[in-house]
């Protein structure tokens, strides 16, 4: 496949693509988000997105839409057409029964299954195929589904909430309530992206969290795993985590025993000396088809993993507040005793929310 030109339309229409597919940020895992516009000329005659795992996916609801004005059209479509048969029938098969004459698509499907399978039958159909526009954001959009299927392991985000001197809480544990409401109510909006919302025991104990989402609006969306880092299974029979409609997996070290009576999800993860394998932890739950895990624990459970090189980005919360030198740090055990040693973060977003300022951050390395 030659390098294609793109042309001013195909990136307006890829653009409404991409927000298209984002729709269905909260609803579709584990599959992708993916949206699809249906363009004669330079006007749109159907669009779609899919909304949840096992209903059609974007280009069937974008062929419905546009009906006989598919025919010669040009289908942009924020992820390769499917070729497979899952839940759902081939995207590509449909796409050519249409007659469409033109799919751009912003990146391959990397998934077994697909990974290209779908551009051939779509050129052996006699249809143009062109991919790679604006394949950056298709990849951002779906960097937990891409973790998962390339890397074989969760997008790890660790959510926190600093004070202006890099405090997290009080020496006592006391945390709440370091940022604004109006930080607090956007935490939801990042929770319901995220197949899994994963804390150690001792949040628990101190700050008794439910770790739900909860939205004031109608806005759909499925509550993620609840995932609890218990090693001897302390807080399985406590908690507000046990409360409410959303699951909660408790994972513990080997030798632990759930106690008799207590009806919850447990599951087993490497232990070496004291400490979890939290690489191992992540494999477990991409087992489960989790994409997107966001962590919500102190300082020693959120240094582990930034030690550990598992950290792909972090969501903090910077608050106009001083809480002193007696008060926790964002991280512990990081070790870092020289400059030469420091961690280097790029700043991807940053924006305010209400009286705070939230950073999304990623360790410079990592995928």
């Amino acid at each position: 496949m030659s390098e294609p030109m793109f042309s001013a339309t195909d990136h307006l229409m890829m653009a409404r693509a991409l927000r298209l597919a984002e729709r269905g940020a909260y609803t579709t895992r584990p599959n992708p988000m993916v949206g699809c516009v249906m363009v004669q000329g330079e006007e749109v005659v159907g669009e779609g997105f899919h909304a949840r795992a096992g209903e059609p996916h974007a280009e069937v609801f974008a062929l419905q839409a546009a009906g006989e004005r598919a025919k010669g059209a040009t289908a942009y479509v924020t992820l390769e057409p499917c070729a497979h048969v899952g839940k759902t029938g081939p995207c590509a098969d449909a796409l050519i029964a249409a007659g469409v004459s033109r799919v751009v698509a912003a990146m391959r499907d990397p998934f077994p299954q697909v990974n290209g399978a779908g551009f051939e039958k779509l050129q052996a159909a006699g249809i143009v195929v062109e991919h790679g526009l604006m394949e950056a954001q298709a990849r951002a959009l779906n960097r937990g589904w891409l973790s998962r299927i390339e890397r074989g392991r969760p997008w790890l985000r660790v959510k926190l909430a600093t004070s202006l001197d890099g405090r997290s809480a009080m020496a006592s544990g006391e945390s709440k309530w370091i940022s604004g409401e109006a930080s607090r109510l956007d935490v939801h909006r990042w929770r319901a992206r995220a197949g899994a919302i994963l804390t150690g025991a001792g949040t628990v104990l101190m700050d008794d969290p439910s770790l739900t989402v909860r939205f004031d609006d109608d806005t759909a969306f499925e509550q993620p795993l609840r995932v609890v880092l218990d090693p001897g299974l302390a807080t399985i029979a406590r908690g507000h985590v046990r409360d409410g409609d959303a699951p909660t997996l408790y994972v513990h070290a080997p030798d632990a025993k759930p106690p008799r009576g207590i009806d919850a999800q447990t599951a087993a993860a490497p232990v070496h000396e004291g400490r979890f394998d939290l690489a191992a932890v992540l494999q477990l739950l991409a087992a489960r088809n989790i994409n997107e895990v966001q962590v919500e624990a102190g300082a020693t459970l959120a240094g582990a993993f930034l030690a550990a090189g598992l950290v792909d980005e972090i969501l903090l919360y910077v608050a106009p507040v001083l809480l002193g030198d007696r008060a926790r740090p964002l991280f512990d055990g990081l070790h870092i005793d020289e400059m030469t040693q420091r961690l280097h973060m790029t700043i991807v977003e940053s924006r305010r929310i209400g009286e705070d300022v939230r950073l999304l951050l990623q360790p410079r390395g990592e995928a």
